[in-house]
């Protein structure tokens, strides 16, 4: 026979984490750690600018600010 299972997210102080731990194990539960996902940094955005051919050169400075204004 199976047993029913639903996937819940707790947000906990990272000291009682062990606790929780020991816990589950006690009763058969699985626990997981989710991690927040990571923030691009720019030097990743702007290689990411590249690949994607955002990119642009100016001839001059007025060229420059002509792209700018654009």
């Amino acid at each position: 026979m199976e047993v029913p299972m639903r996937t819940l997210q707790v947000t906990l102080p990272l000291a009682d984490a062990s606790f929780l731990r020991r816990q589950s194990r006690n009763m058969g539960w699985q626990v997981t750690t989710v991690r927040a996902p990571r923030k691009r940094g720019s030097l990743e955005r702007a290689i990411e600018d590249v690949r994607e051919g955002r990119v642009y050169q100016a001839d001059s400075v007025e060229d420059l600010m002509a792209q700018l204004e654009a």
